[in-house]
């Protein structure tokens, strides 16, 4: 049995509620509104944020409606952040396959965008808990304000890895903790549970943003994305960040001059992608996510062994083992 069916195991029939929910939730009566959608669920991914939903409120007894509004809440929001992000980056391609703004423009895939959102503040108002409307609305501005914040430390070229750490916080692991938090209050958890599963949340999202990016330094078709994408945005991750901190003066200074540059060539890529390789920012980023992934496990301990913790820890592994 692979990864994946390990983790969907304790929550098949609800995954296909969840996605039938989705389906009508998102059903308008704009024909070109239900063309776009419909393209745009066809390259959905694995499905592993409300997943997370769904696991986390199994641990505390029988899935119910309000945990699937809460997981729908969640891949709405979490599928409009996406819709945007790729306007933002200008990006026409993600998973493999051409974005709403490839295929059509910037202005449809933004309005799409917004009836994703406008899509999950319904569903997460259907749950009649607030504390889950209010988590919602608080990943919302957390998700905003990490991608300013990543704009914004591109632009002023920062090689810092506490700056790094708080950009995906912000733009992922808070994803990842409201998923935990969420499902967790839809099956009236304990406060000392929520906060668990939330630290939970946090390791597991660190460690997903740290190995997607840890992809950027390679070549390889089936990642879905161009290589060097990160960097031609000036991004800089983990691994250059670790590498330029533990290069000599004259090669940090030949790799800050590079990222100075208003464009990149395929040529300056190569340089630093290889930089980075050579400098042990790979392994580097290895260690610290097997550091979060013990920490995630330990997170985990209060809750014992059983077919969920077993899927949660499926998950971790997934992301940090995973080849894209």
């Amino acid at each position: 049995m692979d990864k994946l069916s390990i983790i969907q195991q304790p929550i098949l029939d609800e995954l296909e509620i969840l996605n039938r929910t989705l389906a009508e939730t998102l059903n308008t009566s704009s024909p070109m509104m239900n063309t776009v959608v419909d393209y745009f669920l066809g390259t959905k991914g694995k499905q592993i944020r409300p997943m997370l939903v769904l696991l986390s409120a199994r641990l505390f007894g029988k899935i119910n409606a309000v945990t699937i509004d809460a997981a729908a809440a969640i891949e709405l929001l979490h599928n409009a952040s996406l819709i945007h992000d790729d306007v933002v980056d200008e990006s026409k391609q993600r998973r493999g396959k051409p974005t709403i703004n490839g295929v059509w423009d910037n202005r449809i895939a933004v309005l799409v965008g917004d009836y994703f959102v406008s899509c999950a503040l319904k569903r997460s108002i259907s749950t009649g808990i607030l504390e889950v409307i209010n988590t919602l609305g608080f990943l919302g501005q957390e998700l905003a304000k990490g991608e300013i914040d990543q704009l914004s430390i591109a632009q002023d070229h920062v090689l810092n890895e506490e700056a790094y750490f708080n950009v995906i916080r912000q733009k992922t692991a808070s994803l990842f903790i409201s998923c935990m938090k969420m499902g967790a209050l839809s099956n009236g958890a304990s406060s000392e549970a929520i906060e668990q599963l939330m630290v939970f949340g946090e390791k597991l999202g660190l460690c997903f943003q740290i190995k997607d990016d840890t992809f950027d330094y390679f070549s390889d078709d089936t990642i879905g994305k161009p290589t060097g994408n990160d960097l031609r945005e000036g991004k800089v991750t983990l691994p250059l960040i670790f590498a330029v901190r533990n290069a000599t003066d004259v090669e940090r200074d030949e790799v800050m001059a590079i990222l100075r540059q208003k464009e990149l060539s395929a040529k300056d890529i190569d340089k630093l992608t290889e930089f980075a390789k050579s400098h042990g920012g790979i392994e580097y980023a290895k260690k610290v996510m097997e550091r979060l992934r013990t920490e995630g496990y330990a997170a985990l301990a209060s809750f014992g062994e059983n077919p969920v913790v077993t899927s949660l820890k499926a998950i971790l592994d997934y992301t940090i083992d995973r080849t894209k």
